[in-house]
């Protein structure tokens, strides 16, 4: 077979691509989400004349840190990503407690139920989105499940009915557990418009908008008030 030529048409062509490539709108940066979620309790405060009433206040809780972790930070209605990469969580049951009570993870990522109490427990839930039952099953022994679809998991003990815990499971990775000061931040956010949320698994959710401008960061507050504990 003949080689094909390279002609003048050809070397035009070529040039004019390489001009088109360079000048070419950049694709848009990501941007960033970050801020800051304080858990508060209503307290009650007596007015300097008896002619009123306490009236409640809201304060910040010394010591959050706790309720902090029981928190899920997390964009609505994002576009599904065309790779959902999957994790594996742990929750442990320990002192008769699920440890930590609060997990998120992505669809498709497994969960690991480790017995550290020498007595035998019998992980379970009902939930729509993932209902399961692990059997009974001794110290030192783990079993696993695979959370296949997104939505809320409440799991519970069959022997031991205090026992709560929640898993929440996500069609996209834009979300987080804030840290113990209540900082956190999502990353890679693409721009646009959202509802962000902040979840507690004892008031619900709390959900402002946002506005995420490409390659900069956006800032926004959540204050929970949880009530008393």
């Amino acid at each position: 077979m003949p080689t094909p030529r390279w002609t003048p048409i050809h070397a035009l062509a070529a040039a004019a691509c390489a001009l088109a490539a360079a000048f070419a709108p950049a694709a848009p940066q990501n941007g960033r989400l970050e801020g800051r979620v304080t858990i508060t309790v209503p307290v009650s405060k007596a007015l300097p004349s008896a002619a009123y009433g306490a009236r409640r206040l809201e304060k910040p809780v010394a010591d959050s840190g706790t309720e902090l972790t029981n928190v899920i930070v997390f964009l609505e209605d994002v576009a599904r990503p065309a790779v959902l990469p999957s994790t594996r969580a742990r929750i442990v049951q320990e002192n008769e407690t699920f440890v930590p009570r609060v997990v998120a993870i992505t669809r498709g990522s497994t969960v690991d139920f480790p017995n550290a109490d020498p007595f035998f427990h019998d992980v379970f839930s009902l939930s729509r989105s993932g209902t399961f039952d692990l059997g009974s099953y001794p110290r030192g022994h783990t079993k696993s499940q695979q959370f296949r679809k997104a939505g809320l998991i409440k799991v519970y003990c069959h022997l031991h009915s205090h026992m709560t815990a929640s898993i929440m499971v996500f069609d996209h990775p834009f979300f987080t557990i804030p840290r113990l000061d209540g900082s956190f931040s999502i990353e890679d956010v693409p721009p646009g418009s959202y509802k962000v949320s902040a979840w507690h698994e004892r008031i619900g959710e709390n959900t402002q908008s946002v506005r995420i401008e490409p390659g900069r960061p956006a800032e926004i507050q959540f204050v929970l008030p949880i009530g008393s504990r």
